[in-house]
């Protein structure tokens, strides 16, 4: 009952220094990969990059305590930081305070989600992701996430459009202009080291070399060039114009927002009060309509004004009080020497600081991180919000538990370990639930650190703990050494690590298993990609198809038409060009018997008598048919008495015996004729040859020329 409860009581059954001692390395090792990963995944889903030790904190630790899985390490992956960027951008500005509040109450909803379905033990819901719609899913979000790290590689920023494809096209003109050829660089540089280092030895944890080589240079030839001064130290009129009236946009907006948000609050209060047709609610939400209609033309006019301001070039020349003056790059005054830097404005969604303007002559770097550990709380509850995140947390629940499950079951393979999704999803519910305490964002399984931890020979799942405590050292002691960190090599550890996501080979295989099952996964794939950062709809539009095809394919099962084969196997007859006997029609039906395809088993056999003139008796073999409810049992009945009243005859081969009780119950067995079903389909033909085939003129019937009936089965598929 404790290990039940506590399932890490169970690591210690026999443990010993040779345990310890591999586990203490494992957890250690993949410390070394997730410290640097987790900050780069931590700006993938638009939190500042500390925000990835957080949730590398306190998810692994609990993850492995209460999971079933010795090896799976949990923490920030790149699909699910990915789909909670996508989450909440619509809700609140990347960055901004709400938006980490808003990302910590997901990982709490994700992690109630997960635990719920885990406690009442509803796993197979995942099962609605079906391999095809997560392979094209999996594939587009690799390369968005690729493609969502170019900005940071070539040193530009850019304003997000209504699309991806979109904000790319604008990240490239940006770059095409104003490449910051050293942010490159670094990136180029931490690519060749980290796929250096793999290639020689995988053990090696490239990922941290590559920081570490980076950071050290970015230290050392000063790679991050930046400048605050006051509005009065732009010596360019225009330039401050434009900077006074984007202030002024900006302000507008955040006042109209302000004034959104109270006008919807007096909404919802008139339609609980009075219902939505209320006319005060009607008032409300016109107000708060043409509220959105100002805010979002003083949202292009502002990046428009965003644009130029970033456009601008600069260069700082000594003042005459030997103070830094800043001129347009084509307005620098011949006389004058600069420091060699070209500057930049450093211009975000907020208004500018007149008094403390950001000037930007390098390249981009982590920057401060608070030191110590986050303040421990619970995140503040709003019903609200956590309706509108609700739809997301699902989504992410479930991608993120495949995701992890999948790894899981691939180690379980290897090693040998009994695994229980069940168990699992409460380990995951509980890692993000508790997460959130520690200011986390929603975590998953990570493919490439649970290899790390099977390949340096972990054993339980202490090794996580180590991982935990190791990231709890970083917080505490080693943080000023990430200040130099370059953007643009967090941007290539994520490149480097969604590689593996792309699998090309899945859309080839799912195409030869069925047509459909590729072709849903090539939508699915390309959905995404269209409707990104919406990632959502792409999911939907998936999960849709998949239900659609599993829909039409359960109301219109096979229905095979047998024939005897040379193997003395009933087989299909069209499938293998048999030849089938005159009389005699022998039908299987492959599916259970139910609402959604009773009328279709009807139609088949209506099929069957239109087409067969010479018809006396048809056989249908159920085998196939596993199940029946009551409308497939009405169905049945109609067929007897419908066949029957036609003038033919039909009888029943191979029932299973649940569906023989359901026969037995509503007397349908009675209607039947106990002498009309039989055991085996080579007794039916036994007993019903001569019958049908009296006065008969059909040469050679396959069905007792082609193989003696003692010898035949009926073949299982086509």
């Amino acid at each position: 009952m404790l290990t039940k409860i506590f399932p890490f009581l169970s690591w210690f059954k026999g443990y010993n220094a040779l345990t310890a001692r591999l586990d203490i390395i494992s957890g250690i090792t993949v410390a070394l990969v997730l410290i640097p990963q987790s900050m780069a995944y931590a700006q993938l889903a638009g939190l500042p990059a500390y925000y990835g030790l957080y949730a590398a904190f306190i998810p692994p630790m609990v993850a492995a305590m209460f999971g079933s899985s010795m090896q799976l390490a949990t923490g920030p992956v790149a699909v699910v930081s990915l789909m909670t960027a996508a989450s909440l951008e619509p809700l609140a500005t990347a960055g901004s305070e709400t938006f980490i509040a808003y990302a910590v109450l997901l990982a709490l909803i994700v992690g109630i989600f997960q635990f719920l379905l885990g406690v009442l033990r509803l796993g197979v819901v995942v099962n609605f992701l079906s391999h095809p719609v997560v392979n094209g899913f999996t594939n587009a979000a690799a390369i968005i996430i690729a493609s969502s790290q170019l900005s940071k590689m070539f040193g530009v920023y850019v304003d997000k459009a209504p699309h991806h494809y979109e904000t790319i096209w604008r990240v490239l003109e940006s770059a095409w202009h104003f490449t910051h050829w050293p942010s490159l660089a670094m990136g180029i540089g931490a690519f060749i080291i980290m796929y250096g280092l793999k290639r020689i030895n995988p053990k090696i944890p490239y990922v941290l070399a590559a920081v570490a080589v980076t950071t050290l240079v970015s230290w050392a030839t000063g790679f991050q060039v930046r400048q605050t001064v006051p509005l009065e130290a732009i010596m360019a009129p225009q330039v401050k114009e434009q900077i006074v009236a984007f202030n002024e946009k900006t302000r507008h907006i955040e006042k109209l927002g302000d004034e959104r948000a109270q006008i919807n609050k007096k909404a919802r209060v008139a339609e609980k009060n009075g219902g939505k047709q209320s006319l005060d609610r009607l008032k409300y939400q016109q107000e708060a309509d043409f509220d959105t209609a100002l805010i979002e033309k003083d949202k292009e006019t502002a990046h428009e004004l965003r644009k130029s301001l970033r456009a601008h070039m600069f260069k700082a020349v000594e003042g005459p009080e030997s103070n830094t003056l800043f001129f347009l790059a084509s307005e620098t005054p011949k006389t004058s020497r600069s420091d060699g830097h070209t500057y930049r404005l450093k211009v975000g969604n907020k208004p500018l600081q007149t008094d403390a303007l950001v000037l930007t002559g390098g390249g981009a770097v982590v920057g401060d991180i608070p030191p110590g550990l986050p303040t421990l709380s619970i995140p503040k509850l709003d019903l609200n919000v956590g309706l509108q995140l609700f739809p997301y947390a699902v989504i992410i629940s479930l991608l993120g538990f495949m995701e992890a499950i999948s790894i899981a079951k691939a180690m379980a393979a290897k090693t040998g370990q009994r695994l229980d999704p069940n168990q699992e999803l409460i380990g995951q519910g509980l890692a993000n639930m508790a997460g959130c305490i520690g200011k986390s964002y929603p975590v998953s399984g990570s493919f490439s650190r649970s290899a790390v931890n099977l390949q340096t020979g972990a054993r339980t799942g202490l090794s996580s703990v180590v991982t935990s405590l190791m990231v709890v050292i970083v917080l505490l002691f080693f943080t000023p050494l990430l200040y130099h960190l370059p953007q643009a090599v967090l941007a290539a550890v994520i490149m480097m690590a969604v590689v593996g996501l792309i699998n090309v080979s899945g859309f080839v295989h799912a195409w030869k298993t069925q047509w459909y099952d590729g072709a849903i996964s090539i939508i699915t794939f390309l959905a995404t990609l269209v409707f990104a950062p919406h990632l959502d709809q792409g999911i939907m539009i998936g999960v849709a198809l998949s239900l659609g095809v599993f829909l039409y394919k359960s109301m219109r099962p096979r229905v095979a038409s047998l024939a005897m084969h040379k193997d003395c196997n009933l087989m299909d007859a069209e499938h293998f060009g048999l030849r089938q006997c005159e009389h005699i029609a022998v039908v299987r039906f492959d599916g259970p018997l139910f609402f959604a395809n009773a009328s279709f088993l009807e139609d088949q056999i209506n099929e069957r008598i239109r087409t067969m003139p010479k018809l006396r008796h048809i056989l249908v073999v159920a085998n196939g048919i596993n199940d029946i409810d009551a409308s497939g049992e009405d169905a049945l009945s109609l067929i007897v008495d419908q066949v029957r009243s036609a003038g033919y005859d039909i009888s029943f081969s191979h029932v299973k015996e649940r569906v023989m009780e359901v026969m037995k119950r509503t007397h349908l067995l009675s209607k039947i004729g106990q002498d009309h079903v039989f055991p085996r389909a080579a007794d039916a033909i036994a007993a019903l040859h001569e019958k049908t085939h009296k006065d008969s003129d059909e040469e050679a019937c396959p069905l007792i020329t082609v193989c003696p009936l003692e010898y035949v089965h009926v073949g299982e598929g086509d």
